[in-house]
């Protein structure tokens, strides 16, 4: 019926499409300094309930957080100040992925930055 695909270029895009639906369902979240811990943890959460998905660890920029809260205390979650790791095993083919801002192109970079089919 099919080709046989290599679990490794599965494992990729699995982690590649968990950064996709991690920076556009919550990017435009509110987040403030009283609860971006929350909004860490509960995103890493929702993450990790997906396929394959071994690990995930989430960091938002407080510094660029700051630059943007408004008089209420609060902002919206930008690309600027998200920062995603991802690790995804598929059929002992483990991947690390990541988001992070790209300032020289001012664009969010999803790369995969480890493969390793020793797993």
């Amino acid at each position: 019926m099919g080709r046989i695909v290599d679990p490794c270029a599965i494992a990729c895009f699995e982690a590649g499409i968990k950064l996709g639906a991690l920076f556009h369902q919550f990017v435009g979240l509110p987040v403030g300094e009283k609860n971006v811990e929350n909004v860490e943890r509960a995103i890493e959460s929702c993450v990790k309930l997906q396929p394959f998905v071994k690990n995930v660890k989430v960091s938002i920029s407080v510094e660029k957080l700051r630059e943007k809260e408004s008089a209420f205390g609060y902002t919206s979650l930008t690309p600027e100040m998200l920062y995603a790791e991802v690790e995804v095993i598929f059929e002992g083919c483990r991947v690390k992925a990541r988001l992070r801002w790209d300032d020289k192109l001012m664009y969010p970079i999803m790369e995969v930055v480890e493969v390793d089919e020793s797993e």
